[in-house]
Formats: structure tokens, C-alpha cells, sequence
């Protein structure tokens, strides 16, 4: 059974306010309500999707001598990788190292190709067409530091990841997202929870107004899963050759048909904005 709603976790306001920091105690729902006229519902997660690399494994960099210890690094276990990085940032914070640090080696990530143009895509259209949302196994300090550094944050109605502060001495903090049941993801955060719950609560919320199209994009295997939820008449874009994609490949052969959704495969955010402009040209289904 679930600890929590989604709802109960951690979600980030449309608009912070103040700093990075001043959003994320668990379980408040201090935000506007979000427009009920959205035509579209897109999810995107965030490593290697939207920033072309691992955001966790990018804070080595900011170690000493850019390595982590062998010690540290052999505590990793599989399916636990949220409280491995618990581990490695109270390192950090033993070490001297700043938020700052920890925050410009976040704002130099860079983004994946074409992601940019594909978030001044959806910035430039009509508020009516998209409602995006980012779910993500990395954390809302990472999220939210990248996505104000470039200028999309106002884009991402809501966040759902793992909440993280800054405490009293400078460490990072960081915390589960939700318990669950499902066995294929890892044991802090199953996305295919996160999309069920959002998308039934939100066409609750419509007075029971579908959206005309669901889209996920994302690159990992804990992006398959919720793909997993989508109807026929939604569409997943996975990475091009990543676990995603390959996840998909595997469904398909052996089981045809099984795999609901339509599937388009990107190398580049253009991609994206070429099935995404075809779809608004056709119009309503």
C-alpha cells in the first residue's frame, strides 16, 4: 500500500518565490491551483534528458581532487543510489564545500542537444496547449538551481522528485520521494505512481476532462515505466538507444502490441518539436 499521495510529497510551485530552498518541507501544497484548460500533458524527466549527464554523478567534480574515495564509493548498493548520495554530500559538507560550489557545478550541467529550442518551443505557444511537468529521481535543489540558470523554470507547473534543503551547516539534505510497491523501480521513487496519481487527480480536478494527448519524454529505465500507463492515443518519446528505448525495443519483440502508446525516439529536442508541431497542426482528435 502507499505511504503517500503524490500530492502528499514533494511538489514545487509554478513561481518560487524567494530562494531555491523555501518550498520543499514535505506534504504542503502551498501553490496556485493549477489552469484547467490545458490541451496537452507533457512529462519530462531530468538527467539526461533535459541535461545531457547524470546531475548526481556530475558533483564529483566537486570533490577533492575531483575523485570520491574508495571507501564512500564501495558503500553503494543497488536500487539504493538516494541514500548512497546522502552519503557523498555529508562527505561534502565534511569537506568544506560550499552551496555555492554545489550549485554552480548544477548550473554549468550541460543541457541535452535541442532542449533548449524545444523549451523556447513550448514557452513561446499559447498557455491553452501544454501543462509540462517534470519527474525526476534527482532532487529539487538540482532542478530547480538548472531550470532557474537558463530560464525555463516558469514553464513546469510542477516538480515531483526527491525534496532537498540546505541545512544550518551548508550539507544538502536529501530525502526519499515516496515508498511504493513496485518492484521495477528504484525503492524511493516508481514514476508510473507519480504519472497515475497526477493524471487521475488532475482530470478530477477538470471536472472530468481528459486531455486529447499525454506525452512522456525521457531516457532511462525508470522512465519506462511510467510510459507503461500511457493509452494509444498518447505518445512516448525515448532517447534514442538509451535503457528507455532499448526497454521499449525489448517489449515490442516480444510481446507485440503489448506497448500501448505511439513512440518517438529522439537524439535531439528538434525531434521533439517536429512530432509536436505535426500534432497541434492536426488538431483536436
Amino acid at each position: 500500500m502507499m505511504r503517500d499521495s503524490v500530492f502528499n510529497c514533494c511538489v514545487s510551485p509554478p513561481h518560487p518565490v524567494g530562494g531555491v530552498d523555501d518550498h520543499h518541507q514535505h506534504g504542503t501544497r502551498a501553490q496556485a491551483p493549477l489552469p484547467n484548460d490545458r490541451r496537452f500533458l507533457i512529462f519530462f524527466d531530468f538527467d539526461e534528458t533535459l541535461v545531457d549527464e547524470c546531475s548526481d554523478d556530475s558533483m564529483v567534480t566537486v570533490a577533492p581532487g575531483g575523485v570520491l574515495p574508495d571507501w564512500l564509493k564501495d558503500t553503494y548498493r543497488p536500487g539504493c543510489y538516494t541514500e548512497y548520495m546522502q552519503r557523498v554530500l555529508a562527505y561534502f559538507a565534511e569537506q568544506g564545500i560550499t552551496p555555492a560550489a554545489i550549485r554552480g557545478t548544477v548550473e554549468k550541467l550541460p543541457p541535452c542537444p535541442g532542449i533548449p529550442a524545444l523549451m523556447r518551443f513550448l514557452l513561446s505557444h499559447p498557455s491553452r496547449d501544454f501543462e509540462v511537468i517534470c519527474v525526476s529521481d534527482a532532487n529539487t535543489v538540482f532542478i530547480e538551481t538548472w531550470l532557474q540558470h537558463l530560464g525555463f523554470r516558469p514553464l513546469f507547473l510542477r516538480i515531483f522528485t526527491n525534496p532537498a534543503h540546505f541545512d544550518g551547516n551548508g550539507q544538502l539534505q536529501l530525502r526519499p520521494f515516496h515508498s511504493h510497491d513496485c518492484l521495477r523501480c528504484p525503492k524511493n521513487m516508481c514514476k508510473a505512481v507519480v504519472v497515475r496519481q497526477y493524471v487521475a487527480q488532475r482530470i478530477h480536478e477538470r471536472g472530468g476532462q481528459p486531455y486529447q494527448k499525454i506525452l512522456y519524454v525521457g531516457d532511462g529505465a525508470n522512465d519506462f515505466c511510467p510510459s507503461l500507463t500511457l493509452s494509444p492515443s498518447d505518445i512516448a518519446f525515448p532517447r534514442r538507444d538509451f535503457p528507455m528505448h532499448k526497454l521499449i525495443q525489448e517489449m515490442e519483440e516480444a510481446k507485440p502490441g503489448e506497448f500501448k502508446p505511439n513512440v518517438v525516439p529522439w537524439r535531439s529536442g528538434e525531434d521533439v518539436i517536429n512530432t509536436l508541431r505535426k500534432m497541434l497542426e492536426g488538431g483536436p482528435k
